[in-house]
């Protein structure tokens, strides 16, 4: 199962976001639990927290370059099916899903907005 402690990502298409992220997160158990003022919505489940959210200042949301948020999983297979998900609701493949180094599983997209999110297995 997927773990993530609390992350964000801003969006400027939010409805479109919240329907990737709805699909997309329930592979890691994580369902919606409010809606947020700014449009957006919270997550939760398995003590993560995780949000898709029009930004604070009211400006256009866009993408860090080095921002990424990471899930972990059990096993391989788990982060294949997380990668193959996104990439099926629309997401854009950033690192097909292989070995890194010793013991290091990940795969790597983006959101329909360009934010960076990879899963990963250790071991």
């Amino acid at each position: 199962m997927g773990k993530l402690s609390y992350s964000t990502v801003g969006s400027n298409k939010l409805e479109e976001a919240k329907a990737f992220y709805d699909a997309l997160l329930e592979l890691v158990g994580m369902t919606p639990r409010y809606e947020h003022p700014s449009g957006g919505r919270f997550y939760a489940g398995n003590k993560s927290y995780f949000a898709v959210l029009g930004p604070y200042d009211k400006k256009d949301a866009c993408i860090g370059n080095g921002t990424m948020a990471g899930f972990g999983f059990d096993t391989r297979e788990e982060v294949d099916a997380f990668h193959a998900k996104a990439l099926e609701l629309g997401g854009t493949d950033e690192g097909a899903p292989g070995e890194r180094g010793p013991g290091a599983y990940f795969a790597y997209f983006r959101d329909l907005d360009g934010n960076k999110l990879c899963g990963f297995k250790w071991g």
